[in-house]
C-alpha cells in the first residue's frame, strides 16, 4: 500500500512538472512579422520547445526557430526588440532567457486563415 501511494505521488509530481511548461504572454501593439509570418496586433501566448518558439492566439499558431540565450541577470519585464515591423528577439520577464528569432528559416504556420 505504501509503495502504491509513493508511486502515485511521484507520478503526480512528474506530471505537474511536465505540464508546467513555461508559457509567456506577449502583447503586440501593431502588426509584427515573426519569421516570415505577419501577426496581427493582440495578445499571444509564447511557449519555448527546444529550438523553436510557438506563438498562439486563438486558433492561430505560428512556430519559428529561435536561439535561446542566457543573460547574466533576470529581466524585470518582458521586452520585445524589433527592426521596423520584424521581431528580432524577446527578453522574457522573470527569467534570464532571451529568444533570438532566426530569420533565415520560414516558420511553420497553422490555422492562419482568416
Amino acid at each position: 500500500m505504501r509503495i502504491t501511494k509513493l508511486a502515485f505521488a511521484i507520478t503526480t509530481f512528474a506530471i505537474g512538472i511536465a505540464s508546467a511548461a513555461s508559457a509567456y504572454t506577449v502583447t503586440l501593439s501593431s502588426a509584427t512579422r515573426v519569421g516570415q509570418t505577419e501577426l496581427k496586433p493582440g495578445e499571444y501566448k509564447v511557449t519555448v520547445e527546444g529550438d523553436k518558439a510557438i506563438f498562439k492566439s486563438g486558433k492561430n499558431v505560428v512556430e519559428v526557430p529561435v536561439t535561446v540565450e542566457t543573460g547574466s541577470k533576470k529581466y524585470s519585464n518582458t521586452m520585445l526588440d524589433s527592426t521596423g515591423s520584424q521581431l528580432e528577439d524577446i527578453m522574457l520577464g522573470g527569467t534570464n532567457m532571451k529568444l533570438v528569432i532566426k530569420s533565415s528559416s520560414a516558420p511553420v504556420a497553422a490555422g492562419l486563415g482568416q
